[in-house]
């Protein structure tokens, strides 16, 4: 259960971290350098951690004091954030907002939809990352993520919403088709340079297929390119490396352009699910609540786009 005296000598260890120094955080609150002493004092005591190196002439934070200065931050900025909301009882989104996407699906998806919101929105001040491996957005300060897959990952304490799934399709160059031929079967497909994922432990990802039995896995693949990207391989798809499978978001200005051609449409399944997360104890903020919405229409709209089933995500949206 939460007690108020773990919010004791937060602002007093705050101040005294920014200033570096006892006697200035005491004048800017008003209070003692001996009062500020031992309002850090007890917060150590409480804490069982040093916060700060402690000479004649200098004061520094430890490495458990630069952790911890970073927490008490946000939560003093929430705070803030939630006393001005009531204050002006007013909903609009204001103050930092961090969110950490995947890679080439956060940067050609969805980071349109967050500048559109920044946009209207001006006092809202949005950190964006980048990055494709597990976040538990409670333990690294991320008001929101969004995954391709994982989402059995989470603890309780994060809310998730399934967005869709993707597409998966096959597709290669028009200069390969043309120099290899067209695979009309699964069975000519598998006969086919293959460019194929492949993950950190060595291991690669075998190709997925729709059919009268549902949707089934492929033999073993004997690939004639391996990469651990979703980027790499349209690119060696473009050049005429092989066919690859491939998400069809990722895909879809190439394949309009003529760059790339679907091939064995009728083999195109459905690939892993597109999920947001947030901690449940943050999603009551504005900036969090109307985002979330926000990327939820914004990423539905984007799948129901295009032409069924290949739109940015798919028709599962």
């Amino acid at each position: 259960m939460f007690s108020s005296e773990r919010l004791k000598g937060i602002d007093v260890f705050v101040c005294a971290a920014q200033f570096g120094s006892f006697t200035a955080a005491a004048e800017k609150m008003s209070l003692t350098a001996s009062a500020i002493s031992k309002s850090i004092a007890r917060l150590e005591k409480r804490l069982g951690a040093q916060l700060f190196n402690r000479t004649t002439r200098k004061l520094a934070l430890t490495d458990a004091g630069v952790a911890f200065l970073g927490t008490c931050k946000g939560v003093l900025a929430d705070l803030e954030e939630a006393e001005l909301s009531l204050q002006s009882e007013s909903t609009e989104p204001r103050g930092r907002v961090r969110v950490d996407l995947p890679g080439a699906f956060g940067r050609t998806q969805v980071l349109p939809i967050l500048l559109q919101f920044a946009k209207e929105h001006p006092l809202l001040i949005p950190h964006i990352s980048f990055s494709d491996g597990y976040i538990d957005p409670l333990q690294e300060g991320a008001d929101i993520v969004l995954r391709i897959g994982g989402a059995n990952a989470w603890p309780e304490t994060v809310g998730q919403r399934l967005l869709g799934r993707e597409w998966h399709i096959f597709c290669a160059s028009p200069d390969y088709l043309a120099r290899h031929g067209t695979p009309q079967s699964q069975r000519e497909l598998e006969q086919h340079q293959c460019i194929a994922y492949g993950w950190v432990d060595g291991s690669i990802s075998p190709w997925s297929y729709a059919g009268e039995q549902g949707q089934t896995p492929s033999p073993p693949l004997q690939p004639q390119l391996v990469l651990g990207n979703g980027e790499g391989l349209r690119m060696a798809a473009l050049v005429g490396c092989g066919i690859a499978q491939l998400p069809s978001w990722l895909v879809t200005p190439q394949l309009q352009e003529g760059t790339l051609v679907e091939v064995l449409p009728q083999l195109a399944c459905v690939g892993m699910e597109i999920n947001l997360a947030w901690s449940k104890s943050r999603e009551a903020l504005p900036k969090v609540r109307l985002l979330l919405d926000a990327l939820a229409v914004g990423l539905k709209a984007l799948g129901a786009s295009g032409p069924a089933p290949c739109g940015a995500m798919g028709a599962m949206l």
